[in-house]
C-alpha cells in the first residue's frame, strides 16, 4: 500500500511513495544493527560533533522543512521553522550535555568499589506521529545518539516526505549513514521490526490506541517501551488571575497547531465567579489568531491534518451539543477547500458526559465551572489522562500548592504546557509512561550498569 501525502489546504495528492517489502524493511534495520557495532564504539566527543553538525543543517534548511510540514500537515511555516530550529536546539543539548549525563557513577558507604555505568544496547524503534514531525522524532533520537544506540523511524503514513527529509539531513551532517534510517513502512510491519534481536526497545508518541498496540507487541518480544500518549489537559483559571493573560495564552495552546497537540490546552476549569468574564476574553484572544494558508507568515492556525480528522471532531462537538452543551462560538462545519474547523468554545457541557473525558484533537475549548479549589482540582484529576495541565492565579504560591495537587506530568503556574530539553516530559494513567528530554529521557534505553571491584 503506498504511503501519501496529500496537502490538507487542498485535499489533493502531491507524492506518492512505495511501501518498503518485508525484505527492504529487514535489510534497513539490518544495516542500521550493523552501524551500532562501530557506533557504540565512539567517544562522547565525537557523537557530540555529529550532533552539532546535524544542528547546523537543520538550521540551514528550516525554511524548506517548514514548507514541507505546511504541505504534508498544514501547520503555517512560522511555527514549522520554530520546530525546526527547536530541533537543532535539543541536539545542541545532548552535545553539551550528554557525556555528563552517561557518566559513571561511584557508590559510596558499601565498603567496596562500585559504580553505576550507563551504557548503549542496540537499535531503538521510533514510532511518531505527524503533529510535530521533526521535533517529536529529533527529541527521541539525539539522546538515543548520544547513549550510543542506534535508531531505525517509524513515521506516520500522512508525512512521508518529512521522514526523508529527517533521514537526508542526517545523511548530510556529520553522522555515519547506518545510524540513523527511516522506513517507510505502515503500521503492520512495526511487529516485524521489534522481532530483530538488535531492536530493544521502542519509543512511540501517539494516540493511546497506537500505544496499546506497540506496547502489547514490545511487551510479548520483553523489550523496553517508552510511551507519551494522549491527552486532556486542564487549564485552571482561579479567581485572582489575570484574565487577559489567561484568555491570551489558552488561546493559542488550545488552537496553536489547529489544536492537534498533545499538550494542548483542553478542558479549561474556571471558577464560577469570573467564568463569563473568562469566556469573553477567551473568544476575543480566539478573534486575534489569523486562520488561513498555512504557507503564509501570518497565518496562525492552518487547516487540520485531514478532512476525517475533522469529521470526528465535529462530532463530538455535535455530541457535546446532544449532552447539553452550549456553543458559544464556532461549532459548524464550513464548506468550501481545505480541512479547516473554526475556533470554537462550548460552555456548561455535563461534566461527566462520555465525550468531555475525551481527547478533542481539535481547535475546540470546553469550559466547565467550578466553585472552589478543591472541585477545581477534583474536576482536573477526573480523566483518564495525565500529561500536562496549567494553573491561573495572581499568588504564585498558592498556584505551586495548586500545581502539585494536578495528577499529570507536568503542570504549569501562569504559562502554557510545553516541552523543554532540561526537564523529562511524559504522562501517567493513559497518557503513557517513560520520559522523554533531560537526564531521564537520555536514560531510559541504556544498561544501567553495576560495576563492582571487591
Amino acid at each position: 500500500m503506498p504511503l501519501q501525502s496529500t496537502n490538507p489546504l487542498t485535499g489533493k495528492v502531491t507524492r506518492q511513495f512505495d511501501e518498503f517489502t518485508p525484505e527492504q524493511t529487514a535489510a534497513a534495520v539490518r544495516e542500521v544493527a550493523g552501524g551500532y557495532a562501530t557506533w557504540k564504539t565512539t567517544d562522547f566527543a565525537y557523537r557530540a560533533e555529529c550532533l552539532l553538525s546535524l544542528a547546523q543543517v537543520l538550521r540551514a534548511r528550516a525554511d524548506e522543512f517548514a514548507a514541507l510540514m505546511a504541505e504534508e500537515m498544514g501547520k503555517p511555516v512560522t511555527f514549522g521553522r520554530a520546530e525546526v530550529l527547536k530541533c537543532a536546539a535539543v541536539c545542541d543539548y545532548y552535545a553539551r550535555n550528554g557525556q555528563a549525563m552517561l557518566a559513571s557513577m561511584p557508590v559510596s558507604g558499601s565498603g567496596q568499589e562500585a559504580y553505576v555505568d550507563f551504557a548503549p544496547m542496540g537499535t531503538v524503534l521510533a514510532v511518531m506521529p505527524w503533529n510535530f514531525p521533526f521535533w517529536q522524532v529529533l527529541r527521541v533520537a539525539a539522546p538515543t545518539l548520544m547513549a550510543g544506540n542506534t535508531v531505525v523511524l517509524k513515521h506516520a503514513s500522512n508525512v512521508p516526505q518529512c521522514a526523508l527529509a529527517i533521514e537526508s539531513a542526517f545523511r548530510e551532517s556529520a553522522f555515519p549513514d547506518n545510524v540513523f534510517r527511516t522506513l517507510l513502512i505502515g503500521a503492520r510491519q512495526v511487529e516485524a521490526v521489534l522481532d530483530h534481536d538488535s531492536v530493544i526497545g521502542v519509543s512511540l508518541t501517539g494516540s493511546e490506541g497506537a500505544g496499546s498496540k506497540v506496547a502489547s507487541a514490545a511487551g510479548a518480544r520483553l523489550k523496553k517501551c517508552v510511551m507519551e500518549l494522549g491527552g486532556s489537559d486542564p487549564f485552571v483559571v482561579l479567581a485572582d488571575a489575570d484574565l487577559d493573560k489567561a484568555a491570551r495564552v489558552g488561546a493559542i495552546s488550545r488552537c496553536g497547531n489547529a489544536g492537534q497537540t498533545c499538550i494542548a490546552a483542553k478542558r479549561f476549569i474556571v471558577m464560577d465567579e469570573v467564568f463569563d468574564a473568562f469566556v469573553e476574553a477567551l473568544s476575543r484572544e480566539m478573534d486575534k489568531l489569523t486562520m488561513g494558508d498555512p504557507m503564509a507568515e501570518d497565518t496562525v492556525v492552518g487547516p487540520m491534518s485531514s478532512t476525517g480528522l475533522r469529521a470526528d471532531l465535529h462530532d463530538q462537538v455535535e455530541r457535546c451539543k446532544a449532552a447539553g452543551g452550549k456553543v458559544v462560538k464556532g461549532g459548524v462545519l464550513p464548506e468550501g477547500d481545505g480541512a479547516f474547523y473554526p475556533l470554537s468554545i462550548i460552555v456548561d457541557a455535563p461534566f461527566d458526559a462520555d465525550v468531555c473525558h475525551e481527547e478533542l484533537f481539535g481547535p475546540v475549548a470546553l469550559v466547565f465551572r467550578a466553585t472552589d479549589e478543591d472541585q477545581a482540582v477534583a474536576m482536573a484529576n477526573d480523566t483518564p489522562f495525565g500529561l500536562g495541565g496549567s494553573v491561573w492565579t495572581g499568588d504564585g504560591e498558592r498556584g505551586l500548592a495548586f500545581a502539585r495537587r494536578i495528577e499529570a506530568g507536568a503542570v504549569v503556574v501562569n504559562g502554557q504546557v510545553r516541552s523543554d530539553p532540561l526537564l523529562p516530559f511524559g504522562g501517567i494513567k493513559r497518557s503513557g509512561f517513560g520520559r522523554e528530554l533531560s537526564a531521564f529521557g537520555i536514560r531510559e534505553f541504556v544498561n544501567v550498569k553495576s560495576v563492582i571491584r571487591d
